[in-house]
């Protein structure tokens, strides 16, 4: 079991809290293989995970609350305090209201070692075109929540681990398996061609709807709502799908 060395902070400005400084540089975050956690409920279930932990900046009130976890964690830990007046500084603060925490991406399955690893009947969801990190983290929420074997990110979507995907995931992104892909459409061709069921959520007129439809080795399909500038379902997936789906 690891210890955590707690490091009182007179300014942000230390060169130990730069990641915490710069949120906004996501690119910059997952070229360095780390993630941002804000938020209590996010922490503890980053706390709860197989995640390394690198450190957390926190107030006293939040660290009174996680010493319980922080005392569990294999790993030795730095955590950094500083009062909520300090922390409002930091991008974000209505989100993550004086806690935060650095984790390391552990490396992640690929697509077919998820999909041999996977028992049947198999349940994918497969997402294409979403930028928005909020939707892409509600996406992996869902498929916590119905018990997705995994979720395939396509190469026209945003990284599942940047910080606003991580909080709309309310944190189970430690736990939902994900494969992230550099051809959308080869891989859905793969797994149709396996036998897996293919359908598309899509709000045409004469969609099934999702609950009436078997689901028994299936993957679904979700992309951004499509617009002049950014369409949503690309023609070449959506040729993949056997049935397109309203999602309610």
């Amino acid at each position: 079991m690891g210890t955590f060395h707690i490091h009182p902070v007179e300014s942000v400005d230390i060169p130990e809290l730069e990641l915490y400084r710069t949120l906004r540089r996501i690119d910059e975050h997952e070229r360095a293989g780390v993630l941002v956690a804000a938020s209590v409920k996010v922490i503890k279930r980053l706390l709860a995970s197989r995640y390394t932990v690198v450190s957390l900046l926190l107030t006293p009130a939040w660290l009174a609350q996680l010493e319980p976890l922080l005392r569990a964690r294999p790993e030795d830990l730095h955590v950094y305090l500083a009062d909520a007046a300090m922390l409002e500084t930091i991008t974000g603060y209505k989100l993550h209201q004086g806690a935060l925490a650095v984790a390391k991406i552990p490396p992640q399955p690929d697509f077919e070692t998820l999909l041999g690893c996977s028992p049947h009947p198999l349940l994918i969801a497969a997402v294409e075109g979403i930028a928005s990190a909020e939707n892409l983290g509600a996406v992996v929420r869902s498929c916590a929540a119905f018990g997705a074997h995994f979720l395939i990110v396509g190469e026209t979507c945003g990284s599942p681990f940047q910080r606003r995907a991580v909080s709309g995931s309310m944190g189970t992104i430690f736990e939902q398996p994900v494969a992230r892909v550099d051809n959308l459409v080869e891989r859905l061709t793969t797994l149709r061609a396996r036998g897996v069921r293919c359908l598309a959520a899509h709000p045409r007129p004469g969609a099934k709807k999702l609950a009436a439809v078997c689901a028994a080795t299936a993957v679904c399909y979700l992309a951004q709502k499509g617009r002049a500038s950014r369409p949503g379902r690309s023609p070449p997936a959506m040729r993949c799908w056997k049935s397109p789906c309203h999602r309610t």
